[in-house]
């Protein structure tokens, strides 16, 4: 098998595609975030300046979505087959629920009357709340396993069987986390008393994260054997959870300091630390099987070939900076306070 640096393939694709989908999560988490506030806010003024805030940078940002589903279908297709046809229901929510944020985003402005404005920032809000909510079911699904047979085949339910207690709890944890990544997001792009209620959010905001992530935590080291197990295995993982809790911690004291950057940074990297608790844990598995392990989908049945892999760990070489490089010129760009004009949503 060819390896690079003593790192096979397989492993390195599925770092790549684990770094796309942490950059999704970590961008447009604050999306996601600060529509899910959407409701929040009293006044048409507040959410107009807290829509035009991502104005800019929303569409942007779905680019790691669709460059880390295209880099999943091209390394691991078996997988990315098993996932579809495992979870079809709550992919065509998601996937019904970013059209209508993007037709919120493009119209709730278009019309002066108020019934019209409204419907739309229910939709807005709806449409948010639910898709953070349902990333978290989706992560909640693959770390708890499918009910799969020979030839990788789905034999589990169809309609709700992806909303067990545990995909709830994940739900709602990703969504808490979600609503604190973007009521940061937004201190930093606002002033007066948008900012001031912003400030007063955060602290509910976080009190939910915190709450939701201890619960989920302790139902996962308690029902979830296979976690207790690996956390056995390799007491290195316990890091990564401590790591996360003082990450979160620690933006407080920052908000109060109003380095709301830097707090930004430390929102990010919670999400970034448990992420990676994720991948760890599941390694080498993608998706586990309920019914017998032998039947899981692991990075290496479910891969290219070694001649695909290694052509497009090339592109991805030269890519990367390219995409860095555009992100970093679009933030530098947008960076300040929102000011809202003609062209505004």
């Amino acid at each position: 098998m060819e390896t690079i640096l003593g790192i096979d393939y397989p492993t390195l694709w599925y770092l790549v595609v684990g770094l796309l989908f942490s950059g999704y999560a970590i961008l447009e988490g604050f999306d996601y975030g600060a529509g899910a506030w959407h409701l929040f806010f009293k006044k048409d003024l507040s959410r107009r300046v807290a829509i035009n805030a991502i104005g800019p940078l929303w569409d942007a940002n779905q680019v790691w979505l669709i460059i880390g589903g295209g880099a999943l279908f091209a390394g691991f297709p078996v997988m990315y087959a098993t996932m579809l046809s495992s979870m079809y229901i709550p992919f065509m929510l998601f996937l019904m629920l970013l059209v209508l944020r993007s037709s919120a985003i493009k119209f709730r402005s278009a019309e002066e009357m108020k019934w019209w404005r409204k419907t739309w920032d229910i939709v807005y809000f709806g449409s948010n709340t639910l898709i953070a909510f349902l990333l978290g079911v989706v992560l909640a699904n693959v770390l708890q396993g499918f009910e799969l047979h020979e030839n990788f085949s789905y034999k589990g339910g169809v309609f709700f069987s992806f909303l067990s207690p545990y995909a709830i709890m994940v739900g709602f944890t990703t969504l808490s986390l979600f609503m604190t990544q973007g009521a940061i997001f937004l201190l930093l792009k606002t002033e007066g008393r948008l900012h001031a209620r912003l400030t007063f959010l955060l602290k509910k905001g976080m009190i939910f994260f915190i709450t939701s992530f201890a619960v989920t935590s302790l139902y996962t080291l308690i029902f979830l054997p296979g976690v207790t197990d690996k956390f056995k295995e390799n007491p290195l993982f316990f890091s990564l959870p401590i790591l996360a809790f003082l990450a979160v911690a620690n933006v407080p004291r920052l908000v109060s300091k109003k380095k709301y950057g830097n707090a930004l940074v430390f929102s990010s990297l919670t999400m970034a630390f448990l992420l990676m608790l994720v991948a760890f844990q599941l390694y080498p598995v993608l998706l586990l099987s309920t019914i017998d392990p032998k039947y899981s989908v692991t990075i290496y049945n479910a891969a290219s070939s070694q001649k695909s892999l290694g052509i497009m760990l090339t592109i991805v070489v030269i890519g990367a900076p390219l995409l860095g490089g555009y992100f970093l010129f679009l933030y530098k760009t947008f960076h300040g306070k929102v000011k809202l004009d003609d062209t505004s949503y």
